[in-house]
């Protein structure tokens, strides 16, 4: 049995103070954060491909943070956090903590009217450029190109984030139960990875 809780209680409203992650891991490792990250199976994945690195998932559901706390019981460099994502970003992450994070097709919200539940918007990319450490980066997927379109437009437009032609590592991504999901409908798959330029807004 692990000597570790891969998840990590907190009640969000009420819970403001800054994660600890050295404590949180055991240890002092670059840090990799899945956000939205549904049944856990990308995190997991992640994690035993790369042990020397620590992997935190963030999902608010409940049944999808069980899952993964049953898929990460034997991963010791895996965590998971239920809270709402740009809350935690904003608020529990410490300031230049976090080398890579994974945004891998949220919620698209199709229809006009509730385009504005997008996860991606200005306020999310301040948080997460706060929460990256010099140079880190954030790596996007959607099957949607409008929100594609709308990503790419408000990266553009950030001053502390250049977007990359190619991944800096090349790292080649599992596949998530999503993108699975799309690719056996034919559906293209859009992707945007961006590094931190500059710690001045």
């Amino acid at each position: 049995m692990p000597t570790f809780s891969p998840v990590i209680e907190l009640l969000p409203e009420l819970h403001v103070a800054r994660l600890e992650v050295a404590e949180l891991f055991g240890r002092n490792a670059p840090l990799h954060i899945d956000l939205g990250c549904g049944d856990g199976s990308f995190l997991c994945e992640m994690a035993q491909q790369f042990p020397k690195r620590n992997f935190l998932g963030i999902d608010r559901l409940t049944k999808r943070v069980e899952k993964v706390r049953g898929k990460a019981e034997k991963i010791e460099n895996v965590r998971v956090l239920r809270a709402d994502t740009l809350f935690a970003v904003r608020y529990l992450l410490p300031e230049s903590s976090v080398e890579t994070f994974y945004l891998l097709f949220p919620d698209p919200w199709p229809k006009r009217r509730h385009q504005f539940r997008r996860t991606f918007t200005r306020d999310f990319l301040d948080a997460v450029a706060d929460a990256l450490e010099k140079h880190g980066v954030l790596r996007v997927a959607t099957d949607q190109l409008d929100y594609f379109h709308q990503i790419e437009r408000v990266s553009r437009a950030h001053r502390q984030f250049q977007v990359l032609s190619r991944s800096p590592d090349n790292a080649v991504l599992p596949v998530t139960k999503f993108e699975k999901i799309f690719r056996d409908q034919g559906a293209p798959i859009y992707r945007l990875t961006l590094r931190k330029t500059s710690p001045v807004r």
